[in-house]
């Protein structure tokens, strides 16, 4: 991993058009080798768009392969490129919410798209804000420091623990902090329902809603896409969502989840499709990725 690491640190320096198509050759590669995520990434695409044929979803598979690696080679700008030059490849649009943010406690919805890294950055980048998230150790040392050093590289960065719950959040959030929060992966049932994505039921954690209820939080979405032609990466901002989370947590969390499902759209490829989203079924359900 130290020589991994060291690979990513000499190509930062290259530009950004010849980073990004090394690293869309290498998803191309890893589209090929890594079957079990292969099958991952396919089941859910059969799920959630069931009038694509197969050659359609086997495109969009491999086109959200060669996006994932590219993210990940070009985490390497993040970690060490200079704020001048992140300033210039990353577009804000329309522009920090400071405003919103500095008025009272605020989650920042920020889902699993690929460059689920840079909101982050630019929110720090672009403001005088710090932030805190959840953060789960990596397993590898040399892994976890280098993502840990690249996060907080500009400001620090308030770290919380999942196993905690959601008091230290809660608290982080009133004194001031907004909280980025990553609202979409399977965790099972603990704090979770069964609510639709693209019409599959699917385990959904409802924190987004209860925070927002127990803290009047302002919930914010943003998210990062690439930009055409390897120009870098637009991180959209979006009006805070009005009336959340109302009075059904899970008719709110229904709601996160559509909001998300029409992002998707805008942009299939750069969904992290090869996390089991439906790891977790209802009973009586078939295990939908097979056997593990």
């Amino acid at each position: 991993m130290k020589a991994l690491i060291a690979l990513m640190w000499l190509l930062h320096w290259l530009p950004l058009p010849i980073l990004g198509r090394l690293g869309e050759a290498l998803g191309s590669l890893l589209f090929i080798i890594m079957k079990p995520r292969r099958h991952i990434t396919l089941t859910n695409l059969r799920l959630c768009f069931p009038d694509k044929t197969e050659a359609e979803r086997e495109t969009l598979a491999r086109r959200h392969f060669q996006a994932y690696a590219r993210s990940a080679l070009e985490r390497g700008i993040l970690w060490w490129a200079s704020e001048a030059r992140l300033k210039r490849l990353i577009k804000v649009e329309p522009r920090v919410p400071v405003e919103v943010i500095k008025s009272g406690p605020t989650i920042l919805l920020c889902p699993h798209f690929v460059c689920l890294e840079i909101p982050g950055i630019a929110l720090v980048l672009n403001s005088d804000l710090s932030i805190c998230t959840i953060y789960s150790k990596q397993q590898n040392e040399v892994v976890d420091r280098a993502l840990l050093k690249g996060r907080s590289r500009f400001r620090p960065v308030t770290l919380l623990s999942r196993e905690k719950g959601v008091k230290p959040i809660i608290r982080a959030m009133r004194d001031g902090l907004p909280f980025i929060m990553l609202p979409d992966m399977d965790f099972g049932l603990r704090d979770a329902e069964f609510v639709p994505f693209f019409g599959v039921p699917a385990a959904t954690l409802t924190a987004t809603a209860r925070i927002a209820a127990a803290t009047h939080a302002n919930v914010v979405p943003m998210i990062t896409t690439f930009l055409p032609n390897y120009k870098g990466w637009k991180t959209t901002f979006y009006p805070a969502w009005e009336n959340y989370p109302g009075d059904d947590i899970v008719e709110a969390t229904r709601r996160m989840n559509a909001f998300i499902e029409e992002r998707v759209l805008e942009a299939p490829a750069e969904y992290f499709w090869a996390h089991k989203r439906f790891k977790t079924h209802p009973p009586g359900t078939p295990n939908v990725y097979g056997h593990d």
